[in-house]
């Protein structure tokens, strides 16, 4: 069994504004904190996971074929692997919550 606490994992900025922290996992998924700033956005991208995840503060409004949806703090959410996605903080407070990778996923690099 492994327990990773939020804190003990660095944080990466994946693009500006978009913070996320890899914590537990095993073979067939893992967990991923997110906190995503004020007007920070996730460009459109797709991975072969499947997502689900969990609002814990603010809401995120994610862009899924040019339908927009938002997701706010006590919403969970999944994604179907493949599907390509996006999501916005259009709040004024930072949108922090966690994701669940299958299979695990390591912190993108959208910027490349």
């Amino acid at each position: 069994m492994e327990v990773v606490p939020k804190d003990a994992e660095e944080s990466t900025e994946a693009v500006e504004g978009v913070h996320l922290s890899i914590l537990a996992g095993e073979e067939k998924m893992n967990v991923q904190h997110f906190f995503i700033e004020p007007g920070a956005e996730v460009p459109e991208h797709s991975h072969e996971h499947e997502q689900t995840g969990y609002i814990t503060q603010g809401t995120l409004t994610f862009v899924v074929d040019g339908e927009e949806i938002e997701a706010s703090a006590g919403d969970s959410y999944a994604i179907p692997g493949d599907e390509p996605h996006a999501a916005e903080n259009r709040g004024d407070v930072p949108v922090e919550g966690v994701d669940i990778f299958s299979p695990p996923r390591t912190n993108p690099d959208w910027q490349d």
